[in-house]
Parts: structure tokens; sequence; C-alpha cells
């Protein structure tokens, strides 16, 4: 089996996917945002205060890196820009992964993310009408990236057991 890379934006459920769906194919689950908090030993929130983002993205590159090139089969999940910098998406492509992009809505992103904005650095400080528009935004920007993964599942209106059947037929 290959490695199974889940993109998407923030708040569309890679994290929560990726741990079912790690349990029903019985392979590792490894959430590149944690493997940066354990190898920075800094909280996202933290590492982004006190790094800024270039150092974040520079560590997220190199730890996206290792685990497409460590062959053990996986689930991984990203971080919403990861496809997004250093030529990511490009890797979404190769023989060594399939990945899967969760696309949800703008609706059901805003919906989802404006209740837990101080966990999360770049929308932390933004009202509900500048979440809104800074999501809208960003998925017009990484609407390409995110587009260059193996499929796309669309995630609205759907149970998790739904997403990850459906994720589980695409990969048989």
């Amino acid at each position: 089996m290959k490695n199974v890379v889940l993109v998407g934006y923030m708040g569309c459920g890679k994290t929560t996917v990726a741990k079912i769906l790690s349990e029903r194919l019985k392979i590792k689950r490894v959430d590149l945002d944690q493997l940066i908090e354990i190898y920075s030993g800094l909280s996202i929130e933290k590492l982004f205060l006190d790094k800024g983002e270039l150092y974040f993205r520079k560590l997220e590159h190199q730890l996206f890196l290792d685990q497409i090139d460590n062959l053990e089969p996986k689930v991984l999940s990203t971080g919403g820009g990861t496809p997004c910098y250093f030529d990511h998406h490009k890797l979404l492509q190769t023989d060594k992964v399939v990945s899967i992009y969760l696309k949800a809505s703008l609706n059901t992103l805003v919906n989802r993310l404006k209740f837990g904005k101080k966990k999360r650095p770049l929308i932390a400080n933004k009202t509900d009408d500048e979440l809104k528009e800074f999501i809208a935004k960003h998925l017009f920007e990484r609407n390409y990236y995110y587009n260059q993964a193996s499929f796309v599942v669309e995630v609205d209106g759907k149970s998790l057991q739904e997403i990850v059947a459906e994720i589980s037929y695409l990969l048989a």
C-alpha cells in the first residue's frame, strides 16, 4: 500500500478523517502539524508567534519530505497550506502516494472554524466577516494546489463514516 496523503483547507476534517481511515486500513497515522509540534517543542500557535511563518514553512517542508520519502504505509494528514509551498503539490502526483483532497464549501469551513479560531494562528483575530473573506481568498489561491491530488472527495453534508467509506472505495 502507498502512503495516503490528505490535503485540504483547515477545518475540512483531515486530522479526524486520517484517524478513522488509518484504523480502517490498519496502517499508521501521522499528523504533520503534530509532528511539527513534537520536533519544535512548540505548539503551532507559539511557533508562528515566536519564529514566524517562514520558519514554520521550512520545518513543515522538511518533515513533509521525510514522510513522503519514508515508504512505510501511513495516512498522512497535512496542514492546510502544505501543498501550496515548495512545490509540494507535485509530490501529490508521484507514485509514492495516493492523495485525497477533502473539499469543503466556504460556508462549511466558516461554520467549522468560527468557534475554534483562537487555536489557529492565521485566523485567531478575525471577525466572522473577515474570516469568511479570508477563507474565500485562500480557497481561490489554493484551489490549483489542492486539485493536484489524485482524488477529490466532497465532505459537505457527509458523515465521517461516509467520507472514510468513499476514500476506502477509491483506494481499492
